[in-house]
């Protein structure tokens, strides 16, 4: 199983606030598990705590394989989302972990 970890720090554009934008990219990723069926689990969560280092949301999503992962990074809908993201965000990070039978990270 793979977990995909990915972190974004947002911007205003598209004509929405920075916290529009966020509320409006999570929305659209928690429809994505109903279109493409390679994601086995998805969790958005927003930062807490502000500070100078964090990044404004997370989303954790997880995988059979790298197969599905690449399946998933190339479907039409995740695309669309991934586009207006771009967009709106100043920095990006993402980790791809490998997670034993019991879902630990390896």
């Amino acid at each position: 199983m793979i977990e995909h970890v990915v972190m974004w720090k947002f911007t205003d554009g598209e004509g929405r606030s920075k916290e529009e934008n966020c509320a409006y990219v999570k929305e659209r990723l928690l429809a994505l598990p109903a279109i493409i069926p390679e994601i086995k689990f998805m969790q958005i969560g927003r930062d807490v705590s502000g500070t100078d280092m964090s990044y404004d949301m997370m989303l954790v999503t997880r995988f059979e394989n790298l197969e599905a992962l690449h399946a998933y990074k190339v479907h039409p809908a995740h695309v669309a989302v991934s586009q207006y993201v771009k967009k709106v965000r100043t920095s990006r990070v993402v980790l791809d972990a490998e997670l034993d039978e019991k879902g630990n990270l390896i």
